[in-house]
């Protein structure tokens, strides 16, 4: 409860249980517990430190203190002294190691960004007033930037995760799927259509309307995503469809459905209303998902940036090296930089 972070069954500590019971002597020869973005740091600098966004997300911080639960740690069976110092986003780690500063022929100092990627992600939201934000990819990561942790009983029962951000901010968000299934229909269909044909497909099947729950675990590796889609609509007493322009418009408006689902949660616990959306990452150029999120939700959609996790990491690094000042500083600039597309509902 005090980490704070949703039952996801790939977290770390379920990783890390899955060693100590299976295989105790890998974690009895471990020295450190570097998650990847630290290891590459630690080649880098030599340095051995754990960064705080990604450490938040495997289930082993407190929520409230931001260091290791050594409690936690303890009742795992697990050595709470191969975890290292918590570093937050923003920390000067060190120069290169000499080496490599050789071989390469220059030195330079690193800089910790948000190495968890939704969180450099979400610090390129382009708003400065309080919005909900879709981290869109292959996952969806949809929820609101907030001052401290939202850790009551109905953030628990609807699942919801509070993952670290930049300057102790939390990302308070639920994980849902994403645009893996349409990456899964792609590749059944021999990768004949493009992203943009099966958004073009979609709109000819404008007449198609089963959906599917796309959270169903059914859905993370079927053997035929097509298949498995047209599957379940038959046992839930839909069409199923039968066109690759039924099935991406099934999956587009299945996701807009559950973006609608976890808006009205996260409107439910904060107790008030949300009007703008902004659509982040790769997702984003979906612009019938785009419009679609703003048809079902009613609220203002704003699409944009595209890479919005490498704009975070540089962000990250500026406002250390004080060329920014501030966040909002900082978004101002992204707003200023990259285009921004907005979405409103289209009355029918």
């Amino acid at each position: 409860f005090e980490t704070g972070i949703q039952f996801q069954k790939f977290n770390t500590i379920y990783q890390l249980y899955y060693l100590k019971k299976n295989h105790p002597e890998i974690l009895d020869k471990a020295k450190s517990f570097l998650m990847i973005p630290d290891y590459l740091n630690f080649l880098l600098t030599g340095v051995k430190a754990n960064e705080y966004t990604n450490a938040t997300s495997t289930q082993l911080v407190n929520a409230f203190t931001k260091q290791w639960d050594k409690e936690l740690i303890e009742q795992l069976g697990i050595n709470p002294s191969m975890f290292h110092e918590i570093k937050p986003p923003k920390t000067k780690l060190g120069p290169m190691r000499k080496e490599l500063a050789e071989e390469f022929g220059f030195d330079m100092e690193v800089i910790l960004p948000a190495t968890h990627d939704t969180g450099s992600a979400v610090l390129s939201v382009p708003s400065a007033n309080e919005t909900i934000y879709l981290s869109s990819g292959t996952w969806s990561l949809i929820g609101v930037e907030n001052r401290f942790p939202i850790c009551v009983p109905k953030a628990m029962d609807y699942n919801f995760t509070n993952e670290g951000g930049i300057d102790y901010r939390f990302r308070f968000l639920k994980n849902i799927m994403g645009l893996w299934i349409i990456q899964e229909v792609k590749r059944n269909y021999l990768d004949h259509y493009s992203f943009a044909d099966f958004v073009d497909l979609a709109h000819e099947a404008g007449h198609f309307t089963s959906k599917v729950e796309v959270d169903d675990q059914r859905f993370l590796k079927p053997e035929n995503m097509v298949e498995e889609i047209r599957k379940y609509c038959a046992e839930t007493d839909q069409v199923p469809p039968s066109t690759p322009g039924e099935v991406a418009k099934c999956v587009f408006d299945s996701l807009a459905d559950r973006y609608k689902q976890a808006i009205r949660q996260i409107e439910e616990i904060f107790e008030k209303e949300f009007s703008t959306i902004n659509v982040i990452g790769g997702g984003c150029q979906n612009e019938m998902l785009n419009q679609l999120i703003a048809d079902s939700t009613g609220k203002e959609v704003l699409a944009g940036p595209v890479e919005a996790t490498a704009i975070g990491n540089i962000v990250s690094q500026l406002l250390s090296l004080e060329e920014l000042d501030n966040i909002n500083q900082a978004r101002s600039l992204i707003r200023r930089s990259f285009p921004i597309k907005q979405y409103v509902k289209v009355s029918v």
